[in-house]
């Protein structure tokens, strides 16, 4: 029975073979993976089930039957990912919030303020307070020190707290120093 669960694992969610190995090792395990993995990311859905999710569950010394954090609370936390309300990094401080207090994804992410900005206004005005504060990193990244780009994309993360959305920040930065 195992092996016949660890093959539709396999075909259906694309999970390779130690994943589904390691999915089908405890029934409970096997039916959390597929409730969070319908209707979201597959992929995603096992990434983060056998790295935070099971490392939470680790530290809180909780099972998967006893974990506060149900396998539909997980997907609403991937489905916020998917959608851009938040980038990964606040999803692990979520995914922390939510094994703490019980909360849902939603809750947590709207009582803390953790909503991503995706305003590419917003985002493009703090690169360019930015690199009108590092006038001479600028220079120095259009003199051909391209791994400058680094630099301007921690400061922006940095000055925005984690919470632009990083492939925006990206495509502007580019957008910006061709000017």
């Amino acid at each position: 029975m195992p092996e016949a669960k660890r093959e539709r694992l396999e075909k259906t969610y694309g999970v390779s073979r130690y994943e589904s190995g390691v999915l089908v090792a405890e029934q409970a395990i096997a039916d959390f993976y597929e409730t969070v993995a319908q209707g979201s990311d597959a992929r995603l859905a096992v990434n983060w089930m056998l790295g935070d999710f099971f490392g939470a569950l680790n530290r809180t010394g909780a099972s998967i039957e006893t974990s506060p954090v149900k396998a539909d609370g997980l997907r609403e936390l991937l489905a916020l990912i998917t959608d851009s309300t938040i980038n990964g990094k606040i999803a692990k401080e979520v995914l922390e919030d939510m094994f703490e207090t019980g909360e849902s994804a939603s809750a947590i992410v709207e009582r803390k303020g953790l909503r991503q900005v995706t305003d590419t206004g917003a985002i493009e005005a703090e690169i360019r307070g930015i690199l009108q504060t590092h006038a001479d990193k600028l220079a120095e990244y259009k003199s051909g020190k391209d791994k400058l780009f680094g630099f301007f994309v921690g400061q922006t993360m940095k000055a925005m707290k984690g919470k632009a959305n990083p492939a925006m920040v990206n495509e502007l930065l580019v957008k910006l120093l061709a000017e």
